[in-house]
């Protein structure tokens, strides 16, 4: 592809990976992405598929200001950050906190589909009982709960938890979001209502968040995001979109560069994958982090490397992205 005027061209792509999940999580059971290098470092591109090239867009800007740009210092050596748990079964749920990587604060997973509230009280159960008294327990729903539901379940989840940090985006539109927080003593969290919104300010106007999860790739950068995190003014967890460590360094970053950080940070996810782009994982020790920025080997790359017909996808939505975004391969 030639360049355009104005373009820049796209950083070098090293690698297309191919890693499967643990368990199904979020509808898939295959994360795979591009990653970049440039003369900052590595960056990695991974949009889900059912985001189109607008969209992705800002994911690949993400992936370009890690290459070629760097990211702002930090003003702390390690993120506190929560385990994970999917929608999975008690016994299980207590195993997955019981290998967190002494994790004192767990998300949960709501409102699967083909899933009945006794499940998720169940699932919540065992997950205080693995966490003991001490620790925080907060429940993402994705958006999937009519206003209704939302009032249904938090109360009997809630109990469940013996009390909720926070519920993630229990309902998809705003002014339910709001209708819900004057209605509940459960804090609210937003997520796809800032990462997915064309007004992402939208939630603070309507009092519809006590807090905000963003999302660096989905919402353009660490730059992109601490903008963000000011206009919003509110208190911000930092979460993943599911990266190998190439893509959580970028959310690391964030999250050491915010001026304050109230809340652990949804970015130990790499457990939920079956292997990694890099040697040593971005994985937590004692509930926390380490700020750093690990580097793939041939070795790993070689090990996770995607077949023909997914990198040959990958090449095509890369060149549908880059057109969205101003530069040229």
């Amino acid at each position: 592809m030639s360049l355009s005027a104005g373009a820049s061209l796209l950083p070098d792509v090293r690698a297309t990976y191919s890693l499967p999940m643990r368990t199904r999580f979020r509808g898939i059971t295959v994360r795979d992405g591009v990653l970049l290098r440039g003369d900052a470092g590595w960056g990695e591109v991974s949009p889900f598929w059912d985001y189109g090239p607008a969209e992705s867009a800002a994911w690949l800007r993400c992936g370009i200001e890690a290459a070629e740009e760097g990211w702002p210092e930090p003003v702390r050596a390690h993120i506190p950050v929560n385990v994970t748990v999917p929608a999975v079964g008690p016994e299980t749920a207590r195993r997955v906190v019981a290998e967190s990587g002494g994790c004192t604060t767990a998300k949960v997973k709501v409102a699967e589909r083909g899933q009945s509230p006794a499940e998720e009280q169940e699932r919540l159960e065992a997950v205080r009982d693995a966490l003991g008294p001490g620790g925080r327990i907060r429940i993402d729903a994705n958006a999937a709960w009519d206003l209704d539901t939302a009032l249904d379940r938090l109360p009997l989840l809630d109990r469940a938890a013996g009390g909720l940090e926070y519920a993630e985006q229990p309902c998809a539109a705003v002014e339910d979001l709001a209708a819900l927080r004057r209605r509940t003593e459960v804090p609210i969290a937003a997520d796809e209502s800032i990462r997915r919104a064309a007004d992402p300010l939208a939630v603070r106007r309507a009092g519809a968040a006590d807090v905000v999860v963003l999302k660096v790739q989905p919402l353009g950068g660490v730059r992109a995001c601490l903008r963000l995190a000011e206009e919003v003014a509110l208190p911000v967890v930092v979460s993943s979109a599911l990266e190998s460590s190439v893509g959580i360094a970028a959310g690391i970053a964030l999250a050491a560069a915010l001026p304050e950080l109230p809340y652990a940070c949804g970015l130990a996810t790499v457990h939920l994958l079956e292997g990694d782009t890099v040697p040593e994982p971005l994985l937590p020790v004692d509930g926390a982090i380490p700020v750093r920025r690990p580097e793939p080997t041939a070795e790993s790359l070689a090990a996770v490397r995607a077949d023909d017909d997914v990198a040959s996808r990958w090449r095509a939505r890369l060149a549908e992205m880059a057109a969205h975004v101003g530069v040229a391969r």
